[in-house]
């Protein structure tokens, strides 16, 4: 899977990103309004999650893969995390491939959003 998704890294030269000071303030404003998409392994997010967010890990990209577009408005703003920003950074530039038009990276992923905003999130 990520070698699939890193022949879209060199596709798009710049990635629109959100730091998680944001998203800590757009989850508290109304996080309805987002679609929040986690792609890190189910024993990384069995350590550390961030209610809200939907996982569609990477290792499982042929399950979910065909049928994002009927998952997830292409549309709607979408915000994407995985441990510290690469990954979530790769399935970006895969969504923004794949016709979404609202996508960003969440720079830091949730070591970032566990050191900067909330702490009783753990580390790992």
């Amino acid at each position: 899977m990520i070698s699939i998704l890193s022949t879209f890294m060199t596709q798009s030269p710049s990635l629109p990103v959100i730091s998680v000071q944001e998203l800590a303030e757009r989850l508290a404003q109304d996080p309805t309004e987002l679609q929040l998409i986690d792609v890190r392994e189910p024993e990384e997010v069995a350590i550390a999650y961030i209610e809200g967010f939907e996982v569609l890990s990477l290792s499982q990209f042929e399950q979910w893969s065909s049928d994002i577009d009927q998952r997830f408005d292409p549309h709607k703003e979408t915000l994407v995390l995985c441990h510290h920003g690469m990954r979530s950074a790769q399935m970006c530039l895969w969504l923004l491939n794949n016709g979404f038009t609202n996508v960003k990276n969440i720079t830091g992923g949730i070591a970032a959003y566990s050191a900067k905003v909330d702490a009783n999130i753990p580390q790992y």
